[in-house]
């Protein structure tokens, strides 16, 4: 039986396919794709094998030759880099019009592919310091616009306590003469109340002597 090769995709599914995992009645009756675990050591994206201590895989894992150093400056080799395309380019579009036939037209090509793979190897250095750099312009908008916020809202109390300090200024005021009238009206009031009660009770008196009398009669 021969032996099957493996497919590998060289791209995701599309999205629908996962949306409708995601829809509301998997939801509801518990039937969504629950959430991958984490991957313990390395893991396989399209048929390449990836470590996960190291971010960006390095040449020699890659089996790749390096033409940089170990240690250098990455703006100086990316200018170099960009120099020798550059060269090459050129070198390979004589030998196309001079010698079209010539076997070092395939020499050349191979030597773009390894300068490109070069300068895409350093400007995948640099996502690292992308990544922080992304974060940190994130964290300096949130503070910000929480900065901007608490200054309007600091604006608006100041506004609201302005409004309500003039309200209070607008007031009339109580002087002493409002406050005795207020008191002989208060004073006024209850004798009143009580000559109403004493009149009460003397009409009650009178209607008891008048029934008396009459059974007496």
């Amino acid at each position: 039986m021969a032996q099957q090769e493996s497919q590998v995709m060289s791209l995701p599914l599309p999205p629908s396919q996962y949306i409708n995992l995601f829809s509301e009645e998997n939801i509801r009756r518990n039937r969504a794709p629950r959430p991958p675990p984490p991957i313990p050591d390395g893991y396989s994206m399209f048929g390449i094998q990836y470590n996960n201590e190291e971010m960006i895989r390095s040449l020699e894992s890659q089996n790749i030759k390096r033409l940089i150093p170990l240690h250098f400056d990455r703006r100086k080799e990316l200018k170099k880099l960009n120099h020798s395309l550059f060269v090459n380019f050129l070198d390979l579009i004589d030998l196309l019009i001079q010698y079209p036939d010539s076997p070092r037209r395939t020499e050349k090509i191979d030597d773009l592919s390894l300068l490109f793979v070069h300068m895409h190897h350093l400007l995948n250095e640099f996502r690292p310091h992308q990544a922080r750099e992304t974060l940190r312009v994130m964290m300096e908008t949130q503070k910000r616009q929480r900065v901007e916020t608490t200054t309007r809202f600091e604006k608006h109390l100041e506004r609201v306590c302005d409004i309500v300090n003039t309200a209070f200024s607008d007031l009339p005021e109580i002087t002493d003469d409002d406050m005795s009238e207020s008191d002989i009206k208060m004073e006024v009031d209850s004798q009143d109340a009580s000559n109403n009660s004493k009149s009460d009770a003397v009409h009650q008196l009178d209607r008891i002597m008048c029934s008396v009398i009459d059974n007496m009669e």
